[in-house]
């Protein structure tokens, strides 16, 4: 299995908040073994040197299976790639650095994801060039506790509307998990995020497991 090398489908934001005591890196483990293929790294309580030895202990285990991606720092992004260690690349948002400099920083190749969840923020990205933002996260669908500072929840419905003008694939996130995937599919999302659905589950294997099949189900793409 190769690593992945667009944003599909089930997308695990990796919490080291939610994961009810356990290891980031088992969750990731886990995670990846059941197929996931993208992986976003979320640590906002640590700081910069604990991230980063969190990266360290989570890119082996989703080296060549799937895309790695560090949330908003890209300081830790860039000082484990200097380390050599498997990362893909960075999610940021609206309040991080602007997300030409970001890509400046990291690089044509690297993945850049970008939280985008008003019509404003879709005619800033279709503004800049080509390349620039690979993907756009897109929510809060629910409210969630895991992003206190969230935007209003749009539901479903407010979800395809936002989606139908994006100007790039965009991945739902906020509050989503098992029974949701065929109403994200049906808004025109890329993917869906989910944070405790795996995270905070008595088993995250298992769930991610259960999350791609339905997935599959609601598009068919074979899982992804």
């Amino acid at each position: 299995m190769s690593t992945p090398t667009a944003v599909t489908g089930i997308y695990l934001v990796a919490d080291a908040a939610s994961t009810a005591g356990r290891p980031l890196a088992d969750i990731v483990a886990a995670a990846v073994a059941s197929g996931i293929s993208t992986i976003q790294l979320r640590c906002k309580d640590l700081p910069a040197r604990a991230f980063l030895d969190e990266v360290a202990a989570c890119a082996p285990q989703a080296a060549g299976r799937a895309l790695l991606l560090v949330n908003d720092r890209i300081d830790v992004y860039l000082a484990a790639r200097a380390a050599g260690l498997a990362v893909n690349g960075v999610h940021i948002g609206q309040q991080d650095l602007p997300a030409d400099a970001v890509r400046d920083l990291i690089g044509p190749d690297a993945v850049l994801g970008l939280s985008a969840s008003t019509p404003a923020h879709f005619a800033a990205v279709a503004a800049l060039p080509a390349g620039t933002v690979d993907y756009l996260g897109t929510g809060a669908v629910r409210p969630t506790p895991t992003k206190k500072d969230h935007p209003t929840p749009l539901g479903f419905a407010g979800l395809g509307r936002l989606v139908a003008q994006a100007p790039l694939p965009c991945v739902a996130i906020g509050g989503l998990g098992h029974g949701d995937a065929a109403d994200v599919h049906a808004a025109g999302a890329a993917g869906m995020a989910v944070v405790r659905a795996i995270c905070a589950a008595a088993d995250p294997g298992a769930s991610a497991v259960n999350l791609r099949a339905e997935w599959a189900a609601a598009t068919g793409e074979g899982g992804r």
